[in-house]
């Protein structure tokens, strides 16, 4: 036999409320007083009770679904976002659709699916974020949080403080006793590898360094890899690599043309991926908090839907983490 579906009912009973205040509990209403909400939510969580998504959705217009817009989910730092939003989005009651663009997919055609599908808003990340700059947002008629952007009144912006954690990395680098750093950057057109990218020149410049140029890569080891027959060069001394992975491409060229890191030359990433600490030697780093980027922007997204406002710019801030691939310069 198939088990019965527990109610608002049921609920009721075992809270001794009404049906109706059960109602205000399920739906965010504020006019509960605190005693008798724990008591219905501890009822809710005894009896195991999950309200019907589309029941809600009937009653209040919204589906609690929100939409993620990626360009691609091959690259770690991606991917530990998918994760740290589907968590922070199923903690706040919301389920999680995703669209991925591609190399030359459409913003507008992915707002339109979502659309279809009846979110109640969506979060897009990293380099699909030039794409919503260019796109007619009044069209897709969404809420909208846009993960690394410049400001927009047309949407709310979380952005990882990538400039400012550069400027750090590159800053340990030159206190070390380099003369420059060198770096390899990430994509044209990505958000976070530009303010990178521009916290390392401002750093260089501030300290009256030579700006060497800019090797660019695209996110991947093997582009790391690729881009390194440009920096073996004996007088590079010291690399800020714009992401962990490209740093491990990096890490591998310089083994395989005899340059010891750190002995030879320092190297630094961008990220903090769970690997970091077991690359050979480990990497220094710059730890981006992926966690509290995904749920500041789940927050700021729902928050939007609830309030029917705008959501505001919020910076993540990030921190230095000093391991094994970093040196004095000889």
């Amino acid at each position: 036999m198939t088990a019965r579906r527990v109610s608002m009912a049921d609920v009721a009973a075992r809270a001794g409320v009404s049906g109706q205040t059960v109602s205000r509990v399920v739906n965010g209403s504020p006019r509960v007083d605190p005693e008798t909400r724990t008591r219905i939510e501890s009822a809710m969580a005894e009896l195991g009770y999950r309200p019907h998504r589309a029941a809600r959705a009937l009653r209040t217009g919204r589906t609690q679904t929100i939409g993620l817009v990626v360009s691609t989910l091959a690259s770690v730092g991606n991917f530990r976002m998918l994760q740290a939003v589907a968590d922070a989005a199923a903690a706040r009651g919301y389920a999680l659709t995703v669209v991925t663009l591609g190399v030359d997919g459409d913003v507008s055609d992915a707002f339109e699916r979502l659309s279809d599908q009846g979110v109640d808003g969506a979060i897009v990340l990293n380099e699909a974020t030039e794409r919503v700059r260019e796109a007619d947002l009044h069209a897709a008629g969404l809420t909208l949080v846009v993960v690394d952007s410049p400001r927009d009144d047309r949407f709310g912006v979380i952005e990882t403080d990538h400039a400012g954690g550069a400027r750090v990395a590159v800053g340990h680098l030159l206190q070390l006793g380099h003369a420059t750093v060198h770096h390899l950057a990430g994509p044209a057109g990505s958000f976070a590898a530009a303010e990178r990218e521009r916290g390392w020149r401002e750093a260089l410049e501030a300290s009256g360094a030579r700006v060497p140029a800019v090797v660019r890569g695209d996110w991947t080891s093997a582009s790391g890899f690729a881009a390194a027959s440009a920096l073996v060069d004996g007088d590079v001394t010291a690399v800020f690599a714009a992401n962990d992975q490209m740093a491990l491409g990096l890490l591998r060229a310089f083994a395989e043309a005899g340059r010891a890191v750190p002995g030879d030359v320092s190297v630094v990433g961008f990220d903090d991926v769970a690997d970091a600490a077991d690359y050979r030697p480990p990497l220094t780093t710059v730890h981006q908090d992926f966690d509290a980027l995904g749920a500041r922007a789940v927050a700021a997204l729902v928050d939007g839907i609830e309030a029917g406002a705008p959501a505001a710019f919020e910076t993540v801030p990030t921190r230095l983490v000093v391991r094994a691939s970093t040196a004095p310069a000889r």
